[in-house]
């Protein structure tokens, strides 16, 4: 017999997930009182001591040589391709699973978009589907670190030497992820952040570039700068600039965005730390009592997971009939969201690649995919059917919200045929 505590909330019971859950961002005094410095400083832009301290301890924080500070996380990844070679006709590899900005970031700079599929279960690159998409004309790959899973970067890294290809680093859900004590970032021959408004690293906007190489770090400090470059990389990253010799943009960060993210990166290693152990006792207890929705299991090779997201499995055939969209409808009901991966972006409803407005019907050539008919299994079952994510603010929840988000999921999950007889008379004509 149901009552109003065991009864799922969607047939009439009381939501489960009741206390507060975290906001983001997280504003503290710290943050407002950083901001408001530079303000009473007045240099707010070009290079002001906020961004250059801000570079010099993410770059620490990475263990890379450089860190260059840009408007976005858009523009980082098209300064970030066109410093390690990609020129106009290239191909770049790209997951078919990701924001669209990843492959817009490639266009935009006249390369050509080569999707590739993913495994359905970490929505991250699969390496297979890398290597079998590389022809003559590749130039780079862009492995998407997505949501709360990083790229195989064994495979990823072996496969791209074997064929002098550039790995260029999508890190915009991975602050502070380690692959083998390695850096997300520091991988490749460059890593591209995000520090837009949802990121665990946040200043609302703008974006960073980490690199290893002085050529790399000078061609886009130019193209990021309006074409000013260090005449010494090595020696005086920040100083003593001349024309660079590059086409160069205004892509420039502002002083309040740096001292923003140096108030986040000094919280960052122990809000990870709290996310992690949150997403294990989540992965434990969704084990253990079984259902359709598991979390995706953690590859050893990572030794340190930031998590923009926390993700997440749904098994169709072990939801006595419920689709995804149905299951998520009834944990809404107690409180609880989750929300689904990206659409592929070959057919993304945001990214009409087809448009006048689109690069694509200007660059058509015999060979190139055909996005129009592009199926890619592994991104259409995690986008359609399998994947779900938990979004990073939930991991920073209290024991006793988390059990809450517990309580509603084994709720669910002991009424799934209630819960299914409920959307089926739901179906029904009146």
């Amino acid at each position: 017999m149901m009552n109003e505590h065991s009864k799922p909330a969607l047939l009439g019971g009381l939501a489960a997930q009741t206390l507060p859950r975290p906001v983001w961002p997280l504003v503290t005094e710290a943050d407002v009182e950083a901001v408001a410095s530079v303000v009473r400083s007045g240099t707010w832009s070009w290079l002001g001591p906020q961004e250059r301290a801000f570079c010099e301890e993410y770059a620490r924080f990475l263990g890379t040589r450089y860190c260059l500070c840009l408007a976005n996380g858009t523009v980082t990844l098209q300064c970030a391709l066109q410093a390690v070679g990609v020129e106009p006709g290239h191909e770049v590899i790209v997951p078919g699973l990701t924001w669209v900005a990843t492959a817009q970031a490639a266009m935009d700079i006249g390369a050509e978009v080569v999707f590739a599929d993913v495994n359905a279960a970490t929505l991250c690159l699969d390496p297979a589907s890398f290597a079998a998409a590389i022809t003559p004309r590749t130039k780079a790959v862009i492995p998407v670190h997505l949501y709360g899973c990083m790229c195989d970067m064994d495979a990823i890294t072996e496969i791209a030497r074997q064929h002098g290809i550039k790995v260029v680093e999508d890190v915009a859900h991975q602050h502070g992820s380690r692959w083998r004590g390695t850096a997300a970032g520091a991988l490749g021959d460059a890593g591209s952040f995000s520090f837009q408004q949802s990121k665990v690293l946040t200043s609302g906007e703008g974006g960073a570039v980490s690199c290893n190489d002085p050529e790399v770090y000078r061609t886009i400090f130019a193209l990021k700068q309006v074409g000013w470059a260090p005449a010494d990389a090595e020696h005086a990253p920040y100083d003593q600039l001349v024309p660079g010799g590059r086409y160069g943009h205004n892509y420039r960060i502002t002083e309040m965005q740096a001292a923003l993210l140096r108030c986040g990166l000094r919280r960052l290693a122990a809000q990870t730390a709290q996310r992690e152990a949150t997403a294990r006792v989540l992965a434990e207890a969704l084990a253990g009592m079984g259902g359709p929705l598991q979390a995706v299991p953690r590859d050893p090779r990572v030794t340190t997971q930031a998590y923009y997201g926390m993700t997440l499995r749904f098994d169709p055939t072990g939801a006595d009939g419920l689709s995804r969209g149905q299951y998520c409808q009834a944990l809404q009901a107690e409180g609880i969201g989750l929300a689904t991966p990206y659409a592929p972006v070959y057919r993304h409803p945001l990214l009409n690649l087809a448009d006048r407005t689109s690069p694509v019907p200007y660059r058509q050539r015999q060979g190139q995919q055909d996005y129009a008919t592009l199926r890619l299994p592994g991104v259409e079952q995690a986008a359609e059917q399998t994947g779900l994510v938990l979004m990073h603010q939930a991991l920073l929840a209290s024991p006793a919200c988390t059990e809450q988000l517990l309580q509603g999921v084994r709720r669910t999950n002991d009424h799934l045929a209630a819960l299914r007889q409920h959307f089926a008379a739901q179906a029904k004509p009146a």
